[in-house]
């Protein structure tokens, strides 16, 4: 079966709330009017979570916030994007970062979660928390805390042949650290990998 790898159309979309407060977001385009929609209500809820999540934590007044967005990937029939979004609160110490990404099989017309990626019942979190493990100790990452394991819906997103996992920022390093990102290729999960999910599609060679 020839793959469709046409990418799909995506415009940014820009909500400014006066000086220094702008977020900006994807939107895509496609011919599917179902799937658009669901797409864009999907990345507009959750751009706007982040924002909840920047100003409902804090009782002091937002100075600034700035909200980004990155595609990862954007071929096979596979969409992964990360949105981002900083905001510094008056008098605080630093601003603060949230990033949250979100991975759409276009082909099955759903959003994927790390489990969809792959087969039922394979241990992908022992073999995930295995391979992150390895990569704490060879580029001397510092922790907070001993590493012991990743949560079932651990953030991730896809690029090109690469599952990226990643923590959020103080979530297992130093805020000066940044966000611990762990790229881990589609070829060390062959053999768990779900052939027809976003991550089979994927390791397949065109």
């Amino acid at each position: 079966m020839m793959l469709n790898t046409f990418p799909v159309s995506i415009k940014t979309v820009k909500i400014s709330g006066g000086p220094d407060k702008t977020v900006y977001y994807p939107q895509v385009m496609m011919q599917n009017r179902q799937l658009e929609g669901f797409i864009n209500r999907t990345i507009a809820q959750q751009t706007q979570q982040l924002i909840n999540q920047q100003i409902g934590g804090m009782p002091s007044t937002v100075e600034e916030m700035l909200g980004q967005y990155e595609v990862k990937n954007n071929q096979r029939r596979i969409l992964s994007l990360s949105l981002s979004n900083y905001t510094y609160h008056h008098q605080a110490a630093h601003g603060m970062t949230y990033i949250r990404s979100l991975t759409f099989d276009l082909e099955k017309a759903k959003q994927s979660e790390l489990k969809d990626l792959f087969k039922p019942g394979s241990d992908y979190v022992t073999r995930l928390s295995t391979l992150i493990d390895e990569q704490i100790k060879k580029r001397d990452i510092p922790l907070l805390e001993d590493f012991t394991v990743i949560r079932p819906d651990q953030d991730f997103y896809i690029a090109d042949k690469t599952l990226v996992l990643y923590f959020q920022l103080y979530e297992i390093t130093p805020y000066v650290y940044g966000f611990p990102m762990f790229p881990i290729s589609v070829y060390d999960l062959e053999d768990i990998i779900d052939e027809d999910g976003p991550l089979g599609r994927m390791a397949v060679n065109h």
